[in-house]
C-alpha cells in the first residue's frame, strides 16, 4: 500500500478488486488516525492485503496489524481488534478475524465474486491492465547478439524473457522501447567479413577451405552470392584493404536481416537497432569522456598489475580511467586500450549515455557470462545521470543459458563450427508457442533444460500444454452447449442472468482469476514476467480440478441437462476463465487456442 496515495491523472482505469479492498483498508487506517489511535502519517508501505496461504482462512488477508503496531504503541492482537472492527462494517466483508499473532482474515460476499466474474466479461481483453506504469518511459535492451550468424537456442532465452517483459510493461502503462544493440565495431565482425569474402569467391567458382578462426557456418554461403550478385568479381583477387570494410558492412547486414528472420519466428520485433559503429562515428564515447572529466568521473592513471605480475613482466601504462570504485566497483576501470581505441566498457558506458537521454529507466537482458560487467555498468550509468535533472534507473537481468537435450542426450553447440541448433530449426520442430512459453516456466536466473521430447507431450508436467488445454477444454464446452449436445438438444449460449446459482467451488475460481490483476502489477513492478506463466499454470490448474469434479457427479459439470439457466451462468464463468487465461497468454506472446 503506498503512502497517503493520491491518484494520478494516469489513473482512469477502474480499481481491481485488491485494489479496492486496499482502499477499504486504508479508509479504515484513515480513520484510526483521526481517532488517534495511529499517529498522523503513519507510514504503511509495508502493509499488504492479499489471499491467505490457506484458502480455508478466507478470501483476503492482511498484515496491518503487525505492521503498525509499533506505531500505534499496542500489542498487533489488540491493533488487530479494532481494525477489524470498523471493517466487519463493510457490507461486501461478511468475516474479519484474527489469526496467530495479529493477522486478519476477510472473508468476502458471494456477490462481490459474482461482481468481479461480470467485471471480467465487461472489461474482456483489456482485463488486468493498469496504469501503475504512468506513462514511464522504459527501454528494455535485449538480444543483443553479435551480428556473425543465425541465432542458436542459447540467445533463445533472453529474447523471449526482453520481449514478455516489454509486454509487461505495456500492459501497465509504461512506454516501452525495444532496443538491440548491433556490435558491429569489434574484431569479431571482422572475422565474419573474411568468413565472407571466401563465401564470395567461393560463389564466383573458386574452391576454398575455410581456415581455423573463420567462421565455417553454411549460413554465410547465401551471402557469399548476394555479394557475387553485387560486386561481380570486382573483389575477388583485390587486397584486403580495398574490400574489408565493404564487406564488413555488407556481411553485418545480411547477418541482421537474418536475425530479424529469426526473432520474427518467434513474433519478436524491435523498435530500436543501435549500431555500436555507428556510435563511436559520432562521437559519442567521445561525448561521454568529455562529460565525465568535467565532473571528476575520469582521470588519468595507470592500472594495479594484474595478480602473479611484477613490474618486470608488466608494463606499466597510463589510461583513462572511470572512477567506478565510488560507486561500489572493485576498482576503477579503463574506457581506452594503450593504443587509444575504446575499451568495450568506454564503447558501452557511450552507448547507455545515449540511451539515458530518451529514457525514464533503463533495463538490459543479458547472458549470465556477463555478470562480471554488472557492477562496472551500473556504476557508470548512476555517474552519467548523477547530477542531471532526474535519475534514470538501470537495471540488468541476468539470464542462465538453455541446456539442450534430446533422448537422455545433451545436444551440443558450437557457433564456431557452424555446428548448433538454431532458433529456426527449433521453432519449426516444436512451434512458437512452446518456446516462448516453457522459456518463462523457470525464473531467468536458474538453470533450464529444454527437453524436445517433454516441451511436447501432452501431459500435466508440460505447463504450455497445461494451460492451453485449459482454454482449449473451455471453448470445446462452449461449442458443444450451443450445438445442444449434453443439453437435451437445446442450443446454451453463456449468460449472467443466473449468477446467484453459482456455487461455492465455482466461485472459487472466481477468486483465482480475479488474482490475475495483482499478479501483473506485481510482476511489473518486480521486472518478472516468469510470474504470469506461474500463475496461469495454476489458474489452469483450478479449472482442471473443478472439471474433474464432474466425472462422478454430473450436477457438476458445466453443461446441465434440463437445466439451461445454470448451463449458461456455469458457461459464462468458463467463458470468463477463458478470457483471463487468454489475456496472461497474450502478455507472454503464446497463443490462446481453441482446439488441440
Amino acid at each position: 500500500m503506498a503512502d497517503n496515495h493520491t491518484p494520478s491523472a494516469a489513473d482512469t482505469r477502474p480499481k481491481a478488486l485488491y485494489a479496492r479492498f486496499a482502499e477499504k483498508l486504508d479508509a479504515v487506517l484513515n480513520a484510526l488516525e483521526m481517532e488517534a489511535t495511529l499517529p498522523p502519517g503513519t507510514p504503511r508501505s509495508n502493509v499488504t492485503i492479499e489471499p491467505p496461504r490457506d484458502a480455508s482462512h478466507g478470501d483476503m488477508a492482511t498484515n496491518a496489524a503487525m505492521v503498525l503496531s509499533k506505531a500505534a504503541k499496542s500489542k498487533p492482537r489488540d491493533l488487530a481488534e479494532t481494525i477489524t472492527t470498523h471493517l466487519a462494517r463493510d457490507p461486501d466483508i461478511v468475516t474479519a478475524d484474527i489469526a496467530g499473532p495479529g493477522f486478519i482474515n476477510l472473508k468476502l460476499a458471494d456477490r462481490v465474486w459474482v461482481e468481479e466474474l461480470e467485471r471480467i466479461a465487461q472489461q474482456g481483453g483489456n482485463y488486468g491492465r493498469s496504469d501503475v506504469g504512468g506513462g514511464k518511459r522504459v527501454n528494455i535492451e535485449f538480444v543483443s547478439t553479435n551480428p556473425t550468424g543465425p541465432m542458436h537456442m542459447g540467445h533463445c532465452r533472453g529474447a523471449v524473457v526482453g520481449d514478455a517483459l516489454s509486454s509487461l510493461l505495456e500492459w501497465t502503462g509504461h512506454e516501452v522501447t525495444r532496443e538491440y544493440y548491433v556490435n558491429d565495431a569489434g574484431g569479431q565482425v571482422d572475422v565474419l567479413a573474411r568468413s565472407a569474402h571466401l563465401r564470395y569467391r567461393e560463389a564466383l567458382g573458386e574452391t576454398v577451405t575455410i581456415p581455423e578462426g573463420l567462421y565455417p557456418g553454411k549460413y554465410l554461403i547465401p551471402v557469399g552470392q548476394d555479394a557475387a550478385n553485387e560486386f561481380g568479381d570486382r573483389y575477388k583477387d583485390a587486397p584486403e584493404a580495398e574490400w574489408l570494410q565493404i564487406f564488413r558492412a555488407f556481411s553485418v547486414e545480411r547477418m541482421m536481416d537474418l536475425i530479424k528472420s529469426d526473432l520474427a519466428l518467434l513474433d519478436i520485433h524491435h523498435d530500436v537497432f543501435a549500431s555500436e559503429a555507428a556510435l563511436q562515428a559520432a562521437g559519442k564515447p567521445e561525448a561521454a569522456e568529455k562529460w565525465l572529466r568535467e565532473h571528476d568521473l575520469v582521470y588519468d592513471g595507470v592500472l594495479e598489475a594484474p595478480k602473479g605480475k611484477t613490474l618486470d613482466d608488466w608494463e606499466a601504462v597510463e589510461l583513462p580511467l572511470f572512477r567506478s570504485t565510488r560507486f561500489g566497483d572493485d576498482q576503477d576501470r579503463p574506457i581506452r586500450k594503450s593504443d587509444g581505441s575504446w575499451t568495450y566498457f568506454g564503447a558501452d558506458l557511450a552507448y547507455h549515455f545515449q540511451k539515458a537521454e530518451n529514457a525514464d529507466a533503463l533495463i538490459d537482458i543479458w547472458g549470465a557470462d556477463h555478470a562480471g560487467t554488472v557492477k562496472r555498468i551500473r556504476a557508470a550509468v548512476a555517474a552519467l545521470t548523477e547530477g542531471a535533472d532526474r535519475d534514470v534507473p538501470f537495471d540488468v537481468k541476468l539470464v542462465q543459458m538453455v541446456h539442450l537435450v534430446r533422448g537422455g542426450e545433451p545436444v551440443k553447440m558450437s557457433k564456431r563450427s557452424g555446428n548448433f541448433i538454431t532458433l529456426a530449426d527449433t521453432v519449426e520442430e516444436v512451434g512458437k508457442d512452446v518456446v516462448r512459453f516453457t522459456m518463462l516456466t523457470r525464473k531467468p536466473e536458474a538453470q533450464m533444460e529444454f527437453d524436445f521430447a517433454k516441451v511436447v507431450e501432452a501431459s500435466k508436467d508440460n505447463p504450455v500444454f497445461y494451460v492451453q488445454y485449459a482454454h482449449a477444454r473451455i471453448h470445446s464446452t462452449l461449442r458443444k452447449a450451443k450445438a445442444g449436445d449434453g443439453t437435451g438438444g437445446e442450443s446454451v449460449a453463456p449468460s449472467g442472468r443466473a449468477l446467484h446459482r453459482l456455487e461455492t467451488e465455482e466461485l472459487a475460481l472466481v477468486r483465482e482469476a480475479a488474482q490475475f490483476p495483482r499478479i501483473v502489477e506485481a510482476a511489473a513492478l518486480a521486472r518478472e514476467p516468469h510470474r504470469i506463466a506461474f500463475y496461469l499454470y495454476d489458474l489452469a490448474a483450478a479449472l482442471h480440478a473443478h472439471w474433474h469434479l464432474g466425472n462422478d457427479r454430473p450436477e457438476k459439470r458445466f453443461i446441465v441437462a434440463q437445466d439451461s439457466e445454470l448451463t449458461a451462468a456455469r458457461l459464462f464463468l468458463g467463458a470468463q476463465i477463458g478470457q483471463v487465461i487468454k489475456n496472461g497468454l497474450s502478455i507472454l506472446g503464446v497463443a490462446a487456442v481453441e482446439e488441440m
